[in-house]
């Protein structure tokens, strides 16, 4: 049994790396909840440096980490002779912080999201009166662009999707095991020999993008999100097949420079395209070929990234157990605190060299003193995913094996 600890450190980055986009967004020209009056387009191609694949190589890690945890939970059940419990106790971590944060970590983002466009003539009623509407699926507070959405998950959509995902691996791992576990076998064989690590994936990707993204926008409000599901529950479901299967991990280690190039060659050409058609329609074709570098974008960086961090291998270190324990408090907390923080920063109007800093090492100084908070009270600790007790949690076991 061996620790996978370059997949903690992926998972703690990849996380890392969500909290610095979400405060790009208050920056860039897109529109956020709440936007800088100085948007600085300049940062937009950067932006997009993880764009395609952010989301994507956390599914892959949770896929994983959910094969590590479900394979560790049926191991000692079979010692011990007990029935496994794995989707309730998995549901837990998972449903109430999400049902806590719809209910109390989101409605400031909403409302100064409102305070910040959303109600013509201004809202005055104050925080404690809009959170009462808010509760309440008040759908009034519109303008223009159309009306606000409460209650709402914002940010959170990633863990009512990953709730969603492991019930569906768990289900075909559960009722359909022989056929599962054939599939995931012959999956790993064709991409362990010959150009099928970087080949089948970024097909994959690439007709996902071209035949679904004209037709379904990216909601994350999962009953109408089918392009996000095609290609994130595709992603998990591949991170649970090939967790155990070394030929698979270490093709990665071995076209790790390949899928490097790859990925930032098609990240320029991205950024190029995204540049010179800000304002014009493309021709058809292209659009259609961007689409394609966008999936190939998207797989050959996950496979560098993951490439890299296995070839590296890091281990275990004080570090490493405190940031496990700590990014999923962080994640569930940051984009409110980065909401506040942007929003209560506009009156200083301080230049934008000395804000921007500003605000990143705020949001990530204020989600850690929270974190210190939570974990020291037995209560808190489950609203933000850590278990009652204080123990070392880290992604799970991965079995060596030549498979």
């Amino acid at each position: 049994m061996q620790r996978r600890y370059d997949l903690d450190w992926v998972r703690i980055c990849a996380f890392g790396l969500l909290v610095l986009y979400h405060v790009g967004m208050y920056y860039v020209s897109w529109d956020w909840h709440v936007n800088s009056a100085r948007a600085v387009t300049a940062l937009e191609p950067f932006m997009m440096l993880s764009s395609p694949w952010r989301l994507s190589l956390l599914f892959l890690v949770s896929g994983t980490a959910t094969a590590f945890l479900l394979g560790k939970i049926q191991r000692e059940a079979e010692a011990s002779g007990r029935k496994a419990r794995f989707l309730g106790p998995k549901s837990w971590r998972l449903l109430l912080p999400l049902v806590f944060g719809m209910l109390v970590i989101v409605p400031p983002q909403s409302y100064y999201e409102l305070l910040d466009s959303r109600y013509p003539g201004g809202y005055h009623d104050g925080y404690l009166a809009f959170w009462g509407r808010y509760l309440a699926g008040d759908s009034s507070f519109c303008d223009d662009d159309g009306c606000l959405v409460v209650p709402t998950w914002n940010h959170l959509w990633f863990v009512a999707y990953l709730w969603v995902y492991t019930i569906v691996v768990w289900l075909l791992a559960r009722f359909a095991p022989r056929r599962f576990e054939a599939f995931g076998l012959a999956l790993a064989r064709s991409l362990s020999c010959g150009p099928g690590l970087l080949l089948w994936p970024i097909l994959f990707f690439a007709l996902a993008r071209i035949t679904l993204i004209g037709i379904f926008d990216s909601t994350h409000a999962l009953v109408d999100d089918w392009y996000n599901h095609v290609q994130y529950f595709g992603i998990f479901l591949l991170g649970f097949l090939i967790a155990r299967t070394n030929a698979v991990w270490g093709a990665m280690v071995r076209v790790r420079w390949i899928a490097l190039a790859l990925w930032l060659a098609s990240w320029l050409a991205i950024a190029a395209y995204f540049g010179y058609f800000s304002d014009i329609e493309p021709p058809h074709g292209l659009r259609l070929a961007m689409r394609g570098a966008w999936g190939l974008n998207q797989w050959c960086a996950i496979v560098a990234i993951l490439g890299f961090a296995r070839h590296w291998a890091p281990g275990d270190s004080p570090a490493l157990r405190y940031l496990s324990q700590a990014i999923f408090p962080v994640y569930i907390l940051h984009q409110t605190v980065t909401v506040v923080l942007a929003y209560n920063l506009k009156p200083f109007a301080l230049p934008l060299w000395a804000e921007g800093p500003l605000l990143v090492l705020s949001t990530f100084g204020l989600c850690f003193a929270g974190y210190e908070i939570i974990r020291r009270i037995p209560a808190l600790r489950p609203l933000f995913g850590l278990k009652w007790k204080a123990e070392p949690q880290l992604l799970g076991d991965a079995r060596r094996s030549a498979g």
